[in-house]
């Protein structure tokens, strides 16, 4: 797992560095390891041209001390100083000692000429949106032939919830030091961060146990391994369905499908679509039945498609009076966030699922913290949150927070939230940890909507066929990085 550290962990820790190690030490490494990243990014130093645009404080220093080790190497290396008065003195010493040539922000003609940007604007200290001078130097630098590069953090973007207000520096990569911070991952800051560097600075021994973190693909395949020798198909997990509907028969059909195409030993299907899932999925077990006569089951799906009549609201009800986990999708988060308390009572894993409309069903807008709204809703009703985005969000009541690495814009489209649901119910009948194992669905779900979108514009039924392929490619790259 990656952790993600918060600016207060983060700050913390480098307290305790900085009484340990000479004084600037802790700076140098981190310049040291933007000045590689840029070196890596423009393939030679000597000839090219670099513009740092810095402001007071250390997040300019760090800019000042990279620019030096460029210039030393012959990159043409200019700094813009946007706070003459405040630059970091040692940083803008190194760099003119480096030949580094130094301007104020009214003369950043460079940004039209250089082959990288460097933003150094904010650090992750950095609060509401940049200022005047600041916000057109960002604007002209997204608009110039230079690689926009931020340091720490995209200045104007809120580092602990990637909150954006006003203009922040567009960075197609970003060097972070120490630890990945959740701004860079979340919300809009994902879209300013870009690709996320991390350099280690020596932070780690030093940091506070994180409360969120990002699944990689070997954390996933420890919830996808192949059935072994002594395993059956009770096993390897029953997961029932409850989706779909005579108006919404397609969703039935998702769900089940994802089900089955993830891990599931065996899927019974009890809702009122049963004749597309026997057409579609002689696979499943489908029965006429109402859930708590369907058979043996250890995990619930249920409301993809189903409606909010009073049946359907009686299906609903049922099904969280199990002493089962329970996914709640669709139709049946809007029943829920009338009757929160059919949440609330339960003992048993609940996974809630919904996007941002849904979510404000239960009360409040979800806002520009995602993070910290989903772990709210999941404290009041008990349950597991997965609150969906191009970056989805997984919160535990405890606190535990997980964000999605995989998420693609290709997966707005009608019926994947089903295949959503299939995949988390197929996982979910594992008996795992609810939390970890929502955030491992939603991994693999991203994962399928990549693959899936490289041949063009994707369908909900292009993830169901993708979804094998994609198990066994996850299987295999945590077998790989495993060492096994």
């Amino acid at each position: 797992m990656i952790g993600l550290s918060t600016v207060a962990d983060v700050r913390a820790a480098e307290d305790v560095l900085l009484a340990r190690t000479p004084e600037g030490a802790l700076m140098q490494r981190a310049a040291t390891g933007l000045a590689t990243v840029c070196l890596r990014l423009l393939g030679r130093a000597h000839g090219t041209r670099v513009t740092a645009l810095v402001g007071g404080g250390n997040n300019g220093g760090d800019a000042l001390f990279a620019g030096a080790h460029l210039a030393a190497r012959g990159a043409r290396v200019t700094a813009v100083l946007l706070d003459p008065g405040r630059a970091h003195p040692a940083g803008l010493a190194a760099l003119r000692r480096a030949g580094g040539r130094v301007t104020g922000p009214g003369d950043p003609d460079g940004l039209d000429r250089a082959d990288l940007v460097l933003d150094g604007i904010a650090g992750i200290g950095g609060r509401g949106g940049l200022r005047p001078e600041a916000a057109r130097l960002a604007e002209r630098a997204a608009t110039g032939p230079g690689i926009p590069v931020a340091v720490d953090v995209p200045s104007g973007v809120d580092a602990d919830t990637g909150a954006v207000e006003g203009t922040a520096f567009p960075a197609v990569h970003t060097v972070t030091f120490g630890a990945v911070k959740p701004g860079l991952v979340v919300g809009e800051g994902r879209g300013y961060a870009g690709t996320v560097h991390l350099v280690d600075i020596g932070l780690g021994p030093h940091l506070a146990r994180p409360r969120a973190y990002q699944l990689t693909d070997d954390d996933v395949a420890a919830h996808l391994e192949p059935p072994g020798d002594g395993d059956d198909k009770y096993s390897r997990g029953v997961v029932g369905i409850v989706a779909g509907s005579a108006t919404y028969p397609g969703a039935a059909v998702l769900c089940t499908g994802a089900a089955l195409r993830t891990r599931a030993g065996l899927v019974r299907y009890a809702g009122t679509a049963a004749d597309g899932v026997r057409a579609s999925w002689p696979e499943a077990i489908v029965t006429d039945a109402r859930p708590g006569d369907a058979g043996r089951v250890q995990a619930w799906v249920v409301g993809p498609g189903t409606g909010t009549d009073d049946d359907a609201r009686s299906v609903l009800a049922e099904v969280l009076a199990t002493d089962l986990p329970v996914v709640v999708d669709a139709d049946a988060l809007t029943m829920a966030a009338r009757e929160p308390d059919l949440v609330r009572r339960r003992s048993a894993p609940t996974v809630l699922t919904p996007h941002d409309r849904e979510f404000a069903r239960f009360g409040a807008e979800v806002g520009a913290d995602r993070i910290g709204s989903a772990r709210r809703l999941a404290a009041d009703l008990g349950a597991v949150v997965l609150l969906k985005g191009n970056a989805t969000v997984v919160a535990d009541p405890d606190g535990t927070a997980f964000v999605n690495a995989t998420g693609t814009t290709d997966l707005a489209t009608a019926g994947t939230g089903d295949v959503l649901s299939g995949i988390l119910g197929a996982l979910l009948a594992t008996g795992t940890p609810p939390a970890e194992t929502a955030a491992a669905a939603a991994h693999l779900h991203g994962r399928a909507g990549q693959a899936a979108g490289e041949s063009g514009p994707l369908i909900a039924g292009d993830l169901v066929r993708r979804l094998s392929p994609t198990v066994g490619r996850v299987r295999g790259l945590g077998l790989r990085d495993s060492g096994a």
